[in-house]
């Protein structure tokens, strides 16, 4: 698979780091303005950590049964996120020097996982979960590949560490086991990947920087 993208200005890479920080703001008013109501406990006012889902914050209706006026900053959050990473994403290949097929899948699984995210307010939520699980998954393993080829092995670990923990997610998710603490072990599963992939923006743009500046310096 070949394609060219000509390199950003480093600056465009600080839009996802925004786009990351509106999400986190935007999902705490959501919870925030969440009417009650979780799985555990159906009639609990308000938003629980210990027991609500992120995905309640986005529904139509909260569980309690209220039209759910928290979805409208949940729902902004969700794309705004998914909007800044695949803006950091389309210019990943870039962060590698050396063109390769796995290259090239990283590129395109990822685009998919977080395309296909878009879509989980759409009343499909199981479906667009799983395909969105399965590209992601490859898109983070040909990641770290990439990332352990140019020798950024912190990156690589933490993102081998974010993987196990998504995986134990969705494993719970399946299966039903550690049923009570899926909620905690979904938001840990965010806050985690939000790190991994902040800390990977600051990499990029610190690359992009350095090679702008050599750049400059030669002219």
């Amino acid at each position: 698979m070949n394609f060219r993208i000509d390199a950003p200005k480093p600056f465009i890479l600080l839009l996802p780091l925004v786009g990351m920080g509106l999400f986190i703001v935007l999902y705490v008013i959501a919870a925030l303005n969440y009417p009650g109501g979780s799985f555990a406990m159906p009639n609990k006012n308000g938003f629980s950590f210990w027991n609500n889902y992120l995905c309640d914050l986005l529904d139509h209706y909260a569980i309690n049964g209220e039209l759910n006026s928290a979805r409208y900053f949940a729902r902004a959050s969700l794309a705004i996120l998914c909007a800044s990473l695949l803006l950091l994403w389309a210019y990943l290949p870039l962060f590698f020097p050396v063109k390769s097929y796995n290259r090239s899948i990283m590129w395109l699984s990822g685009i998919l996982s977080l395309g296909t995210t878009f879509f989980l307010t759409s009343g499909t939520h199981d479906i667009t979960l799983r395909i969105a699980g399965i590209f992601g998954a490859l898109a983070f393993i040909t990641c770290f590949i990439e990332l352990f080829k140019i020798g950024y092995f912190k990156l690589f670990i933490f993102g081998v560490v974010c993987l196990f923990i998504f995986m134990v997610n969705y494993y719970s998710y399946e299966t039903g086991a550690f049923i009570r603490l899926l909620p905690i072990i979904q938001k840990l599963t965010f806050i985690c990947c939000i790190l991994w992939f902040l800390f990977l923006n600051i990499s990029f743009y610190k690359r992009l920087k350095s090679i702008s500046n050599e750049h400059n310096n030669t002219e």
